[in-house]
This record gives C-alpha cells, sequence and structure tokens, in this order.
C-alpha cells in the first residue's frame, strides 16, 4: 500500500509540474530568465552631461533588448512626451516583429523616446538606459535574448547627443562600475519604423505575463528606486493612432 500512495503522490506532483510548464508556455512570447541586478552609475559629467536648453522637443532613440521593457521604463520617466516601440537599422519592407525575430534583418528591437529636455536632460536619460533598462557589456544579446537584434545601441541624428554617448561611455569605462567592456553602439542617420500595435505599451498591458514579471517589472521598480526624482506613477502611454 506504502509503495502504491507513494507512485500516486509522485504522479500527482509530476501532473502538476507538467500543468505548469504548458501554462508557462502559452502565456510567453519569450523565453523567461531572472533579470540581473541594477549597476549603479555615476551621472554624466563634463562633455557627457549635455544640456539642451532652448529646445522644447528632443528625441532618440534607444535599443537594449525585448522593446517592452524598455518603452515601460521610459514612459515612467518625468519629461518624456512618448516613448515608441519599434525597429531600427535595417529596410522598411523588413521592419516586421517576425521577420526582425529572425535576427537576419539588420534592425535593433529599439525604442524611440521623444523628450522635453527642459524636464529631464539627455544625461539623465542615458544614466537609466545604462543603468536601469539593460546591460551594456552584453553583446547581440539581453539577459533571455540572443541576436544582433537585441544588441546595445544609441541612436541619435543630433550631433551632440552621438558625441555626449560617446563621452558617457567613456566615462563609465574609466569609472570601473562594469567589469567588462561596455559594447553600446553609437551611430545616427538611420530609419526608425514603429512596431505593430500590440506591442506598444506591452509592459502595462501585460502585467500577468511571466516574462513581464521577472525581467521587466523590476526595471520599473528600480527606475522608482534609484531614480524617485525622474519617476512618475502613472506611464505616459501611447494612443492606438500613435502607431501602425
Amino acid at each position: 500500500m506504502k509503495l502504491t500512495m507513494d507512485k500516486l503522490a509522485a504522479g500527482s506532483i509530476a501532473a502538476m509540474i507538467a500543468a505548469l510548464l504548458v501554462i508557462g508556455v502559452l502565456n510567453l512570447d519569450r523565453p523567461v530568465h531572472a533579470s540581473s541586478a541594477t549597476v549603479s552609475v555615476p551621472a554624466p559629467s563634463g562633455a557627457a552631461d549635455l544640456r539642451q536648453p532652448g529646445i522644447k522637443r528632443a528625441q532618440v532613440v534607444f535599443a537594449g533588448g525585448c522593446f517592452w521593457g524598455v518603452q515601460g521604463v521610459f514612459q515612467h520617466i518625468k519629461g518624456v512626451d512618448s516613448a515608441v516601440s519599434g525597429y531600427i537599422g535595417g529596410s522598411e519592407a523588413n521592419a516586421s516583429y517576425t521577420r526582425v525575430g529572425g535576427g537576419s534583418t539588420g534592425h535593433a528591437e529599439a525604442v524611440q523616446v521623444t523628450y522635453d529636455p527642459a524636464q529631464v536632460s539627455y544625461g539623465q536619460l542615458m544614466q537609466v538606459f545604462f543603468s536601469v533598462v539593460h546591460d551594456p557589456t552584453q553583446l547581440n544579446r539581453q539577459g533571455p535574448d540572443r541576436g544582433t537584434q537585441y544588441r546595445s545601441a544609441v541612436y541619435a541624428n543630433a550631433a551632440d547627443q552621438r558625441d555626449a554617448t560617446r563621452a558617457y561611455i567613456a566615462q563609465l569605462q574609466r569609472s570601473g562600475v562594469f567589469k567588462a567592456p561596455v559594447v553600446t553602439q553609437v551611430d545616427g542617420g538611420k530609419l526608425f519604423y514603429a512596431a505593430e500595435g500590440y506591442h506598444q505599451n506591452y509592459l502595462t498591458l501585460h502585467p500577468e505575463s511571466l516574462y513581464i514579471r521577472v525581467n521587466d517589472l523590476p526595471k520599473v521598480e528600480a527606475l522608482k528606486h534609484h531614480y524617485p526624482a525622474l519617476y512618475r506613477d502613472t506611464p505616459r502611454l501611447l494612443t492606438t493612432f500613435s502607431v501602425r
């Protein structure tokens, strides 16, 4: 009888585990991997501390892994007017989630950030990007996601933004806060293509997703904890008319 009960118990446990695995697979669009701890980085100084007086609206594109979390963090920053998930680095013909996900189109998943420099400086955005948003030492990957489409990059059409970004990367390298070299690319003159509508506001709309809970919600909490002066509780979401 004892052997029979043991078998029944083992069978029940196995069935429960199998059911949980099935539920997990059905509710995930991406693999799950525990998020890395936020690295405390110094504030930009000198040439990296870019100020843009007189400019009411500025724009930059950040690529740092899956765009769900990147967008979600920037939507919670005061002074950010909009954060749009999309693709950059390849042609318009291939700018779709299915094709970009194959890793051969040249695109990166990225987020176009439009901000008011009077409320949040470019340097502050960079500080959040290099600490909370992603790990800039990971080459062509970010957490569980692998491929050049998940590369670390900053795409800025303004020369002063590119110069400030390079200066900040150099500052981070000198500081020694990272144990490995920063691999973030700096580029400009690339067209940005908004992602499909169902990718927009994804973090806010799908907080129950295991991928979001494990990989992205901790980033929003890190923003709130490490940069309370920049954090806003209500995210600036896109409307359905803002994207394709």
